[in-house]
């Protein structure tokens, strides 16, 4: 109940007194059970949290091939989002920026879920700092997505739009870093830039 009224009128305009009546209980009782509004909005985000990573986590089985722990972990989020839309709009909308300890609980779950696409990056050239910062990076691909797809009526089929992202995203672990011989600058090309190109059709010729 208490999810459903935070989605419906955020973190500041949802009352307790809104809540206990959803619940069917008086608001001594629903105090009894949360000492106030800020605890039971982290006890909300905290199971929702759960949830979702508990989704993701057993979707995407080490047992599996990388490319499929990708296609299943992104088919489960998407699947969340799909079944759970509340739950996706609680947990990453407006009302956990207004507190370093929401904010705080969201980013442990984006962590871990980013922990697990890290693993799977092969880029060369990257340390551990680098893909994990990467792999945030390709979960804030799939919340971006998530959001408007939720915000323009769910458009697509949540499967699809799924295996959409998982491919983009698995093109992306398999990718390898641009070579610094082949940058140009403002002006144009550089000396070093053609010597290089032209050297590098020289070898495949």
């Amino acid at each position: 109940m208490a999810l459903d009224a935070f989605a419906d009128t955020g973190y500041h305009d949802t009352t307790m007194e809104e809540i206990a009546a959803r619940a069917g209980v008086t608001k001594p009782v629903l105090y009894q059970h949360f000492p106030s509004k800020h605890r039971l909005y982290l006890e909300v985000l905290r199971e929702v949290g759960r949830r979702l990573t508990d989704a993701v986590i057993t979707a995407a089985d080490p047992a599996l091939s990388p490319h499929e722990q990708v296609r299943h972990g992104f088919a489960a989020y998407f699947a969340f989002i799909d079944e759970r839309p509340q739950a996706f709009a609680v947990l990453f909308g407006e009302g956990v920026r207004v507190d370093p300890e929401f904010a705080a609980t969201v980013y442990e779950v984006e962590s871990t879920i980013a922990g697990l696409i890290a693993d799977l990056i092969t880029t060369e050239g990257l340390d551990t700092l680098d893909r994990l910062t990467l792999a945030h990076g390709l979960v804030g691909l799939a919340e971006a997505t998530g959001r408007h797809w939720l915000r323009t009526g769910r458009p697509s089929d949540a499967a699809a739009l799924a295996a959409q992202v998982a491919e983009l995203a698995w093109a992306g672990l398999r990718g390898r870093p641009p070579s610094i011989e082949h940058s140009t600058s403002v002006d144009g090309p550089s000396e070093t830039s053609e010597t290089s190109d032209t050297d590098a059709d020289a070898g495949h010729v």
